[in-house]
Protein backbone atom coordinates (compact mmCIF):
# COMPACT_ATOMS: atom_id res chain seq x y z
CA UNK A 1 0.00 0.00 0.00
CA UNK A 2 1.69 3.23 -1.07
CA UNK A 3 0.86 7.01 -0.49
CA UNK A 4 0.58 9.02 -3.34
CA UNK A 5 -0.19 12.28 -3.38
CA UNK A 6 -3.80 14.39 -3.76
CA UNK A 7 -3.79 17.53 -4.24
CA UNK A 8 -7.24 19.17 -3.09
CA UNK A 9 -8.57 22.63 -3.18
CA UNK A 10 -10.62 23.67 -0.02
CA UNK A 11 -11.60 27.66 0.81
CA UNK A 12 -9.92 28.57 -2.71
CA UNK A 13 -6.73 27.38 -2.03
CA UNK A 14 -4.91 24.18 -2.56
CA UNK A 15 -3.64 21.61 -0.06
CA UNK A 16 -1.33 18.18 -1.17
CA UNK A 17 -1.86 15.40 1.11
CA UNK A 18 -0.54 11.91 0.71
CA UNK A 19 -3.09 9.03 1.00
CA UNK A 20 -3.09 5.33 0.03
CA UNK A 21 -5.19 4.72 -3.79
CA UNK A 22 -8.16 2.79 -2.51
CA UNK A 23 -9.01 5.94 -0.22
CA UNK A 24 -8.17 8.66 -2.31
CA UNK A 25 -11.92 8.88 -3.40
CA UNK A 26 -12.71 9.30 -0.27
CA UNK A 27 -10.77 11.66 0.89
CA UNK A 28 -11.83 13.69 -2.04
CA UNK A 29 -15.14 13.82 -0.91
CA UNK A 30 -14.15 14.68 2.88
CA UNK A 31 -12.42 17.63 0.91
CA UNK A 32 -15.67 18.05 -0.92
CA UNK A 33 -17.72 17.71 1.95
CA UNK A 34 -15.53 20.48 4.11
CA UNK A 35 -15.39 22.93 1.50
CA UNK A 36 -19.29 22.90 0.89
CA UNK A 37 -19.75 23.46 4.81
CA UNK A 38 -17.30 26.39 4.97
CA UNK A 39 -18.92 28.05 1.54
CA UNK A 40 -22.77 28.03 3.74
CA UNK A 41 -20.86 29.50 6.34
CA UNK A 42 -19.37 32.47 4.48
CA UNK A 43 -22.96 32.56 2.44
CA UNK A 44 -24.48 33.02 6.25
CA UNK A 45 -21.96 36.42 6.32
CA UNK A 46 -22.09 36.09 9.81
CA UNK A 47 -18.35 34.56 10.28
CA UNK A 48 -15.80 36.56 7.76
CA UNK A 49 -12.12 35.55 9.33
CA UNK A 50 -10.82 32.11 7.33
CA UNK A 51 -9.65 30.73 10.49
CA UNK A 52 -12.97 30.97 12.29
CA UNK A 53 -15.05 29.73 9.44
CA UNK A 54 -12.55 26.46 9.34
CA UNK A 55 -13.25 25.95 12.99
CA UNK A 56 -16.45 26.84 12.93
CA UNK A 57 -17.12 24.41 9.74
CA UNK A 58 -14.69 21.48 11.52
CA UNK A 59 -16.44 21.45 14.79
CA UNK A 60 -20.30 21.29 12.79
CA UNK A 61 -18.99 18.32 10.93
CA UNK A 62 -17.86 17.24 14.37
CA UNK A 63 -21.17 17.60 15.97
CA UNK A 64 -22.51 15.91 12.90
CA UNK A 65 -20.09 12.47 13.00
CA UNK A 66 -20.68 12.37 17.31
CA UNK A 67 -24.74 13.01 16.13
CA UNK A 68 -24.03 9.76 13.79
CA UNK A 69 -22.05 7.63 16.42
CA UNK A 70 -25.22 8.03 19.07
CA UNK A 71 -27.55 7.40 16.94
CA UNK A 72 -29.22 10.64 16.73
CA UNK A 73 -30.80 13.23 14.72
CA UNK A 74 -29.30 11.31 11.48
CA UNK A 75 -30.82 10.25 8.44
CA UNK A 76 -29.28 7.64 6.48
CA UNK A 77 -30.94 8.55 2.98
CA UNK A 78 -30.42 12.41 3.43
CA UNK A 79 -27.00 11.52 4.10
CA UNK A 80 -26.43 9.19 1.24
CA UNK A 81 -27.97 12.31 -0.82
CA UNK A 82 -25.55 14.31 0.00
CA UNK A 83 -22.32 12.67 -0.64
CA UNK A 84 -23.65 11.69 -4.03
CA UNK A 85 -24.18 15.59 -4.41
CA UNK A 86 -20.76 16.01 -3.82
CA UNK A 87 -19.59 12.89 -5.53
CA UNK A 88 -21.04 14.41 -8.35
CA UNK A 89 -19.55 17.99 -7.66
CA UNK A 90 -16.24 16.72 -7.72
CA UNK A 91 -16.61 14.59 -10.77
CA UNK A 92 -17.45 17.77 -12.63
CA UNK A 93 -14.35 19.68 -11.35
CA UNK A 94 -12.15 16.48 -12.20
CA UNK A 95 -13.80 16.55 -15.78
CA UNK A 96 -13.01 20.31 -16.33
CA UNK A 97 -9.69 19.90 -14.80
CA UNK A 98 -8.66 17.30 -17.21
CA UNK A 99 -10.34 19.02 -20.22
Amino acid sequence: MKNKPLNLDIMGREFCVTCPDEEREEIQLAAAYLDNKIQEIKAEGKVIDSDRIAIIAALSITHELLMLRTGTGFDMNEFRRRINSLKKKVDEVMIKTES
